[in-house]
């Protein structure tokens, strides 16, 4: 067998036991409601901006940007930025190995790759930084309630002529403003792509730890997304890469895009 082929069989097999292994699931839950408590996703930076994820749901996003290849990702909230940048940077990446491939030389300028950001208060301090960063001309940042009417079509106007459209919802975390981005956004995301879900692990931590937030277990993106799945046959749960990462903010939140 061709080497190439039998390591990817045998990863897949790995990834196969790994999800399937009851003792190493309550391992890293205990561990995820551990690290949760102390603000663990504050920790990270992508390019020099703070990132509030998990360092395997960065890898997970690298890997479907290479894979599903888009040209444009719509991602809401925007924090610090740092998935915005990290993003951005993935689809420059994207242009280069495309320009090696065909044998050209790479003008970022002329790229039609991008990034749109939504988030309801874009803070001034963080625009700025944003803005000064070398991956800004890939960024366009729309600042309103991502549920609103007019958010909704501004986007869709700045996401028009874009073949292979890929998603990321992380904004307020509440069931029913998560059911309505996924209502306005995951349409948007064109077949073989993915709408990501961030937060999901809400649903599976205990109540105390979210305090006075309005969002808590049973009132969370992931009860909203099992609820908007069942009308909606032409996604499913990537339950592959659950199983793969196992410690992730995002469980049943990798939907992938299949009619």
């Amino acid at each position: 067998m061709d080497p190439i082929k039998a390591f990817e069989q045998e990863r897949e097999g790995i990834i196969r036991d790994l999800g399937a292994d009851p003792e190493i699931a309550a391992a890293s839950n205990a561990w995820m409601r551990l690290v949760n408590a102390k603000k663990y996703s504050y920790t990270y930076t992508a390019l020099g901006r703070p990132i509030i994820q998990y360092p395997q749901d960065m890898v997970a996003m690298q890997e479907l940007i290479w894979e599903v290849r888009p040209d444009l990702i719509i991602e809401t909230g925007i924090a610090h930025g740092g998935s915005l940048i990290l993003s951005a940077a993935a689809l420059a990446m994207l242009d280069m190995c495309d320009a090696i491939s065909a044998g050209k030389n790479i003008d970022p300028s002329k790229s039609e790759r991008k990034v749109i950001g939504i988030d309801i208060d874009i803070r001034a301090h963080n625009k700025a930084a944003i803005e000064a960063h070398p991956m800004a001309s890939r960024i366009q940042m729309i600042e309103g309630s991502s549920i609103a009417p007019e958010t909704i079509e501004k986007v869709k106007n700045a996401a028009r002529g874009y073949k292979t459209v890929l998603v990321s919802l992380d904004s307020n975390h509440t069931h029913d403003h998560v059911l309505a981005e996924l209502e306005a956004y995951a349409p948007m995301t064109t077949k073989g792509s993915y709408c990501v879900v961030f937060d999901t692990v809400i649903e599976d931590l205990p109540a105390e730890m979210f305090g006075d937030r309005p969002w808590a277990p049973g009132d969370n993106p992931k009860t909203a997304l099992h609820a908007w799945l069942k009308d909606h046959p032409e996604f499913e749960i990537d339950k592959r890469i659950d199983h793969k990462l196992l410690v992730s903010v995002a469980p049943d939140g990798f939907l992938r895009r299949v009619a």
